[in-house]
């Protein structure tokens, strides 16, 4: 891959690779870190894909790999997210705020498989082959996650 090419690599997948990481790791220096190994890996791979979706869903596939990754490290588990830092997305309005807060306190497969399926447009079958899961799981995945932000979203209404 020359450096025109990657240049549109990062142009092409730079957003959707850094949203889909920051969904699963809650942190924004985290999702860049996926984000720029990702991107590397895509620059040091010498397969030429068959069309731009087969090299969408390898960039995909690799990013949701190096979440994973980084969320099985020893310095992940030992460590806490900084309480005095805290990163949160700014919206317009206050139902997104919401909305993204309560997509946020879900469960990382539960906010990967969200993010594919709803923001990514992947279907039920494509999510599953990103996430390395079963089409039924990801189907249960996605109900029990769409019934807990309901759940949730009506406690925070009543309040």
């Amino acid at each position: 891959m020359t450096a025109p090419e990657l240049e549109a690599a990062i142009e092409r997948y730079g957003d959707m690779i850094f949203r889909l990481a920051y969904s699963y790791l809650k942190s924004r220096a985290d999702a860049e870190d996926v984000m720029q190994e990702t991107l590397l890996k895509r620059y040091t791979e010498q397969a030429d894909f068959d069309s731009p979706e087969h090299e969408r869903y390898w960039i995909v596939r690799v990013a949701v790999n190096e979440c994973k990754k980084l969320l099985r490290s020893p310095w992940r588990r030992k460590t806490g997210p900084l309480e005095e830092a805290p990163e949160t997305a700014v919206f317009d309005a206050p139902a997104q705020t919401e909305l993204f807060q309560q997509v946020m306190a879900l469960p990382p497969k539960y906010r990967a498989a969200i993010y594919l399926h709803y923001y990514e447009g992947y279907d039920v079958r494509e999510t599953a082959a990103l996430m390395g899961a079963n089409p039924s799981t990801v189907q249960t995945w996605l109900m029990r996650a769409r019934g807990q932000l309901k759940t949730n979203l009506k406690e925070a209404e009543s309040l």
